[in-house]
């Protein structure tokens, strides 16, 4: 089986080219062409010999996504991508453009099997997780096609990060290491719908990335008809976990909240999320739901969206309303795959 070099550190790549009877110092060069260049194939890397791009080529892979379609959204610039895997499973990713910079927005798995209501991402299931290459080359392809550096980086796109967690955190590694990208983990954000005993893995690893876990309910019985991982994990033992993420890392957690009308938006939902979160630094998200044609939730009026924002400031809950990105594009995860693949 051939070498996914892409996915290695420099270490382990420095061990790669040992074996092939190599000096260490060109896995140096080669990671520079991977990480810092984002070459396509070993036959860009003019700095190393004929003899060992051959070499490379016969033992040694290099994923490289394609690109199949992007949206650009005509209010706001949001770009949606789709890219196909090297082995013609799809993907999602989103650029968005900030004051801040650009921040780009990956998949972690082709699908997802949590089977969250609201979201087009798990409606076909999972096909399989993401290797850290095929993470890694989302926002590596992004950069080129747009000619600007990513600042930002939020694994919150389709699949479910901390299902694959052993791939998400040597995405991590290269993707803040000082010879790769370098972006700094605080401009990193990752998302789970809450699969404790990884979260309190993740605690362990005292990264300085932002944890957002998925809440869209107060209550346990109100969050298991939303998300089937509530009759996994209750919510009061994934609210415990969020606290031993603080303590660990001294990073806040951020709860996002799908505001649904009628079913998770009222003042007594408020007032029983601020009771769920007290005393907590913490902060919540609200996110109008985005509305797809599977479901047939609805999404929650300015004026509902307003008062459950100002509920929670009252009781003390550090809050803010996300501001819509590409709802012209398919803004809502898995919608253009699946239309692709339907």
């Amino acid at each position: 089986m051939e070498q996914d070099v892409k996915s290695l550190n420099q270490k382990e790549l420095e061990a790669v080219l040992v074996s092939l009877g190599e000096k260490p110092f060109r896995a140096r060069q080669i990671y520079h062409w991977m990480h810092v260049r984002h070459a396509s194939s070993f036959d860009e890397m003019t700095d190393i010999s004929k003899a060992l791009q051959e070499k490379l080529k016969a033992g040694c892979q290099m994923p490289v996504l394609r690109q199949v379609t992007v949206q650009r959204s005509k209010l706001d610039g949001t770009m949606k991508y789709l890219f196909a895997l090297p082995d013609g499973n799809m993907v999602e990713s989103v650029r968005m453009k900030y004051k801040h910079g650009n921040s780009v927005c990956i998949s972690s798995q082709a699908g997802c099997r949590m089977g969250c209501r609201f979201c087009a991402s798990t409606l076909d299931g999972l096909a399989r997780s993401l290797t850290p290459a095929e993470m890694l080359d989302q926002v590596y392809r992004i950069q080129e096609d747009i000619g600007e550096r990513v600042s930002h980086v939020v694994v919150m796109g389709m699949g479910e990060p901390l299902d694959n967690y052993e791939n998400l955190i040597k995405f991590l590694e290269i993707l803040t290491d000082e010879n790769g990208l370098h972006i700094s983990q605080r401009n990193i954000t990752v998302s789970t719908c809450g699969i404790i005993p990884n979260m309190r893995r993740l605690a362990r690893e005292k990264l300085q990335i932002t944890l957002a876990v998925s809440l869209h309910a107060a209550t346990q019985e109100k969050r298991r008809e939303l998300m089937p991982v509530a009759n996994k994990y209750e919510i009061h033992e994934l609210v415990e976990a969020c606290r031993e993420y603080f303590a660990n890392t001294g990073r806040r957690v951020t709860f996002e909240y799908s505001l649904v009308s009628g079913v998770n938006d009222g003042a007594k939902d408020a007032v029983q999320l601020a009771g769920l979160l007290k005393g907590m630094n913490c902060h919540v998200n609200l996110i109008p739901v985005n509305p797809i044609r599977e479901r047939d939730y609805v999404q929650s009026g300015s004026r509902a969206v307003v008062a459950f924002k100002d509920k929670l400031e009252k009781y003390g809950i550090t809050v803010t309303v996300r501001r819509e990105m590409g709802r012209d594009i398919d803004g809502a995860c898995g919608q253009l795959r699946r239309r692709q693949i339907l």
